[in-house]
């Protein structure tokens, strides 16, 4: 169980509203709305007295984001002066000129609405280095203005193209600053800057529009880690946007994560969200479905399934250390029966779940206390209305803590080893299971070969894909049964990140046959390696769990043979399949399509390979930035050959 991220680093995990309060207001609208709430208080009165002292606080940031952009007009202007070249000098006045009208004012065109966005980002990044501050429904608040310019013959497809590959620059810019702990659960740095493209308006139509393909061309041609494209796939999508989004994976950069639009929807709906709000959706940080009227906090305690399951097997002590680290249970040796076991594990897993619940009260009533977070408040159209603090509630919508559930598939895999071999065939006794885990393997080779060849989830396997929803089932009941200090009960996701290599390195052997210290699995993914059927059982497997509940997100990972899409009918049958993933009630999947012989070089040859991307988890980054550990298990998931 591990809550660190919460405890050292700035919050982000919020999408502005560039529709409703950005946009149509303009910084300098923002605050004249917050100069006019302070002149109808009383600061005699104490909740008013709070008030006061929050719009002070708008009208702080609101003067500091145009002062800076003021900053870099002034420049401009500088430079300008002393250049020689025409052409750049005029690039140079046009630049300062754009910095004078945003954020201070409202956009008017698809220049300023493009740099007005950038201006908001380095915002947050200045206020508090955010973790997710995600640009949202790009495509949606966009492309009016786009339109617009189109239509009066201001600007041309590749010129609009070239401002939004100068933007997906700048997103790739920033390192996401953070602890040497929190950066083994999110490998790479990366700031999870969440794009979201595609799928249906608020009232239901088709959304995609001309800045959907070309956000699709951007992440191909510029090869940036940020933003973390994501695109949402409805029943009635565009054939050509489809084919745009298998193209993009065909590339092998990992991009775009690919989300059901209806499922997402349904996440939102069973948080409560209103039908507009939650048809509104974009994706925050890896996965989480989200809204731009939300304060959330994401990836906030990584809990292991299969830790629970090492300490029902242990006595609730770590098999590595000897300590005891949770609950004290019996002699492992005698249990006698499945359901015995079972019952421990979960046990065990309310144990951490509780005291995760702990972690995460404190640090919530810390960040309220000690934390405020004005900028970003000012982004949010109901802070402002409401006189309120992200910090404070008052967002339209704040979501509990959400907890992320590792290792899945291993503890699934684990459990059908002990249910199969020991209890059903009685081929192994529970005493020799135990001996081979404290043994690492070592010396029971012939166990560990009938250990792995149990059916593994990841394969339309039943026996075992029944298991992994079981334990899915009970994590949601579990982690939904506690609240927040806003009243708002806890959420549960199987995300990325990288958590399943640091959760893997303090465990011991798995009876699945995994040996110690080894990486666990992360989302819904298979364990690295026992996906051996079909792409298709694999999204199966993961189709069988309820994701519609899991409303801080599902995430899939799967390799890809790149011959599988590197022709037209290729990447058709990968859209056909994507839709059928969906239909069953599934929420997302991505892909790694490039060959191990690319991987092996480029960790043999980095200067070579500087702009190689590859999915981690929840997001893709630079192959040679992450660490061999990191590599060596993106390398060793199974590449499939068939659909």
């Amino acid at each position: 169980m591990d809550t660190d991220s919460k405890w050292r680093n700035g919050i982000g995990e919020m999408s502005p509203d560039y529709v409703d309060q950005l946009f149509p207001k303009g910084f300098g609208g923002i605050k004249k709305e917050a100069e006019g709430y302070m002149a109808e208080l009383n600061e005699a009165i104490p909740e008013e007295k709070d008030k006061l002292i929050f719009y002070r606080s708008i009208v702080l940031v609101c003067d500091g984001i145009v002062r800076l952009a003021n900053r870099y007009a002034e420049k401009a202007r500088e430079m300008a002066a002393e250049e020689k070249d025409e052409e750049r000098k005029a690039e140079l006045l046009e630049i300062a000129a754009t910095c004078e009208a945003v954020p201070e004012n409202p956009p008017k065109s698809f220049r300023e609405a493009i740099q007005f966005t950038w201006f908001v980002q380095l915002g947050g990044i200045i206020s508090e280095n955010p973790l997710a501050l995600n640009p949202g429904r790009f495509d949606q608040y966009i492309y009016p203005y786009y339109k617009t310019d189109l239509d009066a013959g201001k600007i041309d497809y590749d010129t609009a193209l070239e401002l939004v590959e100068c933007l997906w620059l700048k997103y790739s810019e920033w390192a996401w600053t953070i602890s040497a702990n929190t950066a083994d659960f999110f490998a790479g740095y990366t700031n999870f800057e969440n794009l979201t493209v595609g799928g249906t308006t608020k009232d239901g139509r088709d959304g995609t529009n001309d800045i959907s393909y070309m956000a699709i061309q951007a992440t191909k041609e510029t090869k940036c880690h940020q933003p973390t494209l994501s695109c949402r796939i409805h029943a009635d999508c565009p054939p050509a946007f489809m084919e745009a989004v298998t193209e993009l994976v065909s590339t092998g950069s990992g991009f775009p994560a690919i989300h059901s639009d209806r499922t997402g929807y349904e996440m939102l709906r069973n948080l409560g969200y209103e039908p507009e709000d939650a048809r509104d959706w974009n994706n925050c940080g890896c996965v989480v479905p989200h809204s731009r009227k939300t304060f959330e906090w994401t990836s906030s305690c990584n809990i292991s399934f299969a830790a629970a399951l090492e300490f029902a097997l242990n006595e609730g002590k770590s098999r590595l250390t000897g300590e005891q680290v949770a609950l004290p249970e019996k002699d492992p040796k005698t249990f006698t029966s499945y359901e015995e076991i079972e019952a421990a594990l979960f046990r065990q897993f309310s144990y951490m779940v509780k005291h995760g619940v702990i972690s995460l009260l404190t640090a919530q009533k810390i960040h309220k206390e000690q934390a405020p977070r004005p900028f970003l408040s000012a982004c949010n159209e109901y802070c402002v209305k409401n006189g309120k603090d992200l910090v404070d509630g008052g967002a339209k919508y704040n979501i509990g803590p959400v907890f992320t559930g590792v290792g899945l598939s291993v503890t699934a895999n684990s459990l059908a080893v002990i249910k199969k071999l020991v209890f059903e065939e009685k081929s192994v006794t529970l005493s020799e299971l135990i001996d081979a885990l404290n043994n690492n393997w070592e010396g029971y080779e012939a166990l560990r070969a009938k250990a792995q060849a149990v059916p593994k989830y990841g394969n339309d396997d039943d026996y075992v894909d029944s298991i992994a929803k079981k334990l899915a089932d009970y994590f949601y009941h579990d982690v939904t049964s506690y609240k927040d200090i806003y009243g708002h009960h806890f959420v549960t996701a199987f995300m990325g990140i990288s958590n399943y290599l640091p959760t893997g390195k303090v465990l011991g052997a798995t009876p699945d046959g995994r040996r110690a210290k080894d990486p666990i699995n992360e989302g819904v993914s298979p364990y690295t390696g026992t996906d051996t059927s079909t792409c298709l059982a694999a999204l199966r497997s993961s189709a069988k769990l309820n994701h519609d509940i899991h409303s801080g997100g599902t995430l899939l990972n799967l390799r890809l043979n790149h011959d599988l899409v590197a022709t037209k009918r290729g990447r058709a049958n990968l859209g056909a399949m994507l839709q059928s993933y969906f239909a069953l009630g599934a929420f997302h999947v991505q892909f790694n399509t490039i060959s191990n012989e690319v991987l092996k070089d480029a960790q043999a040859h980095p200067e070579n390979y500087r702009d190689l991307l590859v999915r981690v988890a929840g997001y893709s980054t630079q192959f040679v930035n992450l660490s061999k550990s990191m590599q060596d298990s993106i390398m060793a998931r199974n590449a499939h050959e068939e659909f």
